[in-house]
This record gives C-alpha cells, structure tokens and sequence, in this order.
C-alpha cells in the first residue's frame, strides 16, 4: 500500500529537515543566507511531513470513491514538493550550484497542489451507503 510508503517518506523528511536545522544552526552560524535556505527547508519539511503522515492515514481508511484520488494526488505532490523544494534548499544551503534553485518554485507549486487536492478530496461526494 502507498501509504506506508508516504509514511517512511514523511519519517525520513522530518529527521532530514531536523538535522538539517540543527547542523545549520551550528555550522552556518556566520553564512545568514544559507542559514536561512537551510531553516526554511527544514520548516516546510516538517510542515509537508506532518500532512504527509495525515493524508497517508486518511487515505488508508477512505472508501473508493470517497476522495481516494484526490488523497492520492495530495500525498504525491507533498512528496513531490518535499524532494523539490526542501531538497533543493537543503543543497543549496551545502553550495550547491544556483541553478538548482531552478527547482524550489516547483516544489511550492508541488505543495500548494498537494493542498488543494485534500480540499478537493474533502469535497469529493460521498458514496450512498
């Protein structure tokens, strides 16, 4: 089921986004933009961790034809968006080339869509019992 595979991916994200604060916080102390690069990756880690981890419980227990499809495409675009944009800030903040910054503003698009999929799954109609 890819529900646990969501689950692993949301454990991994937070410990990343964590240690990557922390290790920021201490080796990055006097470099204030890629502190920043390296925090607000780890902030949007764990924020899309958390909803990863709610949307994989939400779509374990949804009937077909509730919504499922809709928590399908939120839980992949919040992977999507964590790989996208805290990945990419994350490698930025090392001193990775610019041109991977190329790929943060996909990854917000890949989370706003994440969201707007689980509304649109809240609003999917319900089968009749």
């Amino acid at each position: 089921m890819i529900e646990r595979l969501w689950i692993a991916i949301a454990g991994l994200s937070g410990a990343i986004a964590v240690g990557a604060e922390a290790a920021a916080r201490h080796l990055l102390a006097q470099q204030p933009y890629r502190l920043d690069l390296a925090a607000t990756g780890g902030r949007y880690g764990l924020v899309h961790a958390v909803a990863l981890l709610v949307t994989a419980a939400l779509a374990a227990n949804a009937s077909p034809g509730s919504g499922r499809s809709w928590l399908m495409v939120s839980g992949w675009c919040f992977t999507a968006g964590l790989v996208l944009f805290c990945g990419s800030l994350y490698l930025l903040a090392l001193g990775a080339p610019p041109v991977l910054a190329r790929a943060t503003p996909v990854g917000g698009l890949a989370f706003i869509a994440g969201w707007l999929a689980l509304a649109f799954a809240a609003l999917a109609p319900r089968p009749a019992r």
